[in-house]
């Protein structure tokens, strides 16, 4: 059974990372959506809540399942029995960020491999760090992340 972690923090959850686990699904038999528990950083929603978001939007799809961590991500895969670790890529920016993590990763445990998927181009702008940032300036989100977010 091939299962891929697709981690982060999901603060909140946006129609970019919804995207890249539907699109993952094709590819994978489970997906687990690793939500990141980071004791340092300060998040605008709490873990409870972005759990049962994501719980929500992936009610449908069977293969997608959700779990809290914390500490490093490879020890995560090892606990999930996942071999895979699925990105998203939005710009180049992303891709130097997300490819010094996976090669750190792979250093730690070969056996885990990282696919990056690029987004679609209509989702390339999309961040749970701007959305933050209209939500605290009391902006509309409800183009970026999908219904019941917020």
């Amino acid at each position: 059974m091939k299962t891929a972690l697709f981690p982060g923090s999901f603060d909140p959850i946006h129609n970019g990372h919804v995207d890249i686990v539907i699109r993952a699904t094709s590819l994978f038999d489970r997906i687990i959506i690793g939500i990141g528990n980071n004791s340092s950083k300060q998040y605008l929603f709490p873990i409870d809540k972005r759990k049962r978001w994501i719980e929500n939007i992936f009610k449908s799809f069977p293969s997608v399942s959700v779990q809290e961590y914390q500490g490093l991500t490879v020890d995560f895969c090892r606990k999930v029995q996942a071999s895979f670790i699925v990105r998203g890529l939005r710009n180049g920016t992303d891709f130097q960020f997300e490819r010094s993590i996976a090669q750190m990763n792979q250093s730690m445990d070969s056996a885990i491999e990282t696919l990056f998927l690029p987004c679609k181009p209509e989702l390339s702008a999309i961040s749970s760090t701007i959305i933050r940032d209209i939500i605290r300036h009391g902006g509309s989100i409800s183009l970026f992340v999908p219904d019941g977010i917020g």
